[in-house]
């Protein structure tokens, strides 16, 4: 059920911001270049679903530093989040609720960074939320997914022993979580990232993943490349699933949302 293992300890993501969710105030950090104060690209930096043997809390907490250099590197406004029941944020996780999160996301961006675009980017579960959403969002000019995920059968299959997962790791936390388990559990069949991935053609979509991915086979990549059409896909030789502790890979994000932006300006 987690998405692979970490050693070492992660600090609770530091918040620079929060906003609002539902009701639920979800925490996040922004940043944009220092001295530059006109319109700019945005970008949102999703995170996955928690991993063990970590938990919930502990989502995210490399993220900011992530959010500092493309800030500074690709000269953007530079936004990352941590979803409900994860990190600082408040509530308890379910797939619609993360969606929501993505979309609030989306209105904090535009409201606080003076952008003229929106880019969403997504680690694990957050590239499969970050397809879905942007798929229907028309704001959304281009999608990254760092092992994203073409669907969420294997939750599906074994919902309960999942939602009894998500307890364990503190994505869920209140007792009485979720007040109706079977729309709970429908959604993780509702929201189809290979579906996603077709709808938001021809925008632009980079799929990036490891080649040595122990969570998510290089299937499901070339699955959200083929349904996209025209995505640009990259298999990283010898890489794992966490993409963004690969220099590789950031370089290639870092360089693609640089000459997509470039090409949409011109």
């Amino acid at each position: 059920m987690a998405e692979s293992a970490q050693s070492g300890a992660v600090n609770t993501m530091l918040s620079n911001s929060t906003f609002l969710s539902s009701g639920l105030t979800l925490s996040s950090y922004f940043a944009r270049p220092n001295g530059v104060f006109g319109p700019l690209p945005g970008v949102i930096l999703c995170h996955g679903f928690p991993i063990g043997p970590l938990d919930a809390r502990q989502s995210a907490g490399t993220f900011p530093q992530v959010i500092d250099r493309m800030a500074n590197e690709v000269g953007c406004a530079a936004l990352t989040f941590t979803f409900r029941g994860c990190g600082a944020s408040e509530g308890d996780f379910s797939l619609q609720g993360w969606v929501d999160d993505l979309r609030a996301a989306i209105d904090h961006l535009v409201a606080i960074g003076n952008v003229d675009s929106v880019w969403l980017v997504g680690t694990n579960t957050g590239a499969s939320v970050a397809l879905c959403v942007a798929a229907d969002d028309p704001r959304v000019n281009g999608c990254v997914s760092l092992s994203g995920r073409a669907d969420f059968d294997d939750w599906a299959e074994q919902p309960r022993r999942f939602l009894e997962h998500a307890r364990d790791i503190g994505a869920i936390r209140r007792a009485g979580f979720p007040q109706n388990f079977d729309e709970w559990s429908r959604e993780l069949r509702r929201f189809r990232p290979t579906d996603a991935a077709r709808r938001f053609a021809p925008r632009p979509l980079m799929v990036l993943h490891g080649d040595d991915d122990e969570s998510v086979p290089t299937a499901d990549a070339r699955s959200l490349a083929q349904a996209h059409g025209s995505a640009e896909l990259r298999i990283i030789s010898g890489a794992g699933h966490r993409l963004r502790h690969d220099p590789r890979a950031l370089a290639v994000l870092f360089g693609w949302l640089d000459r997509e932006r470039s090409r949409l300006a011109s």
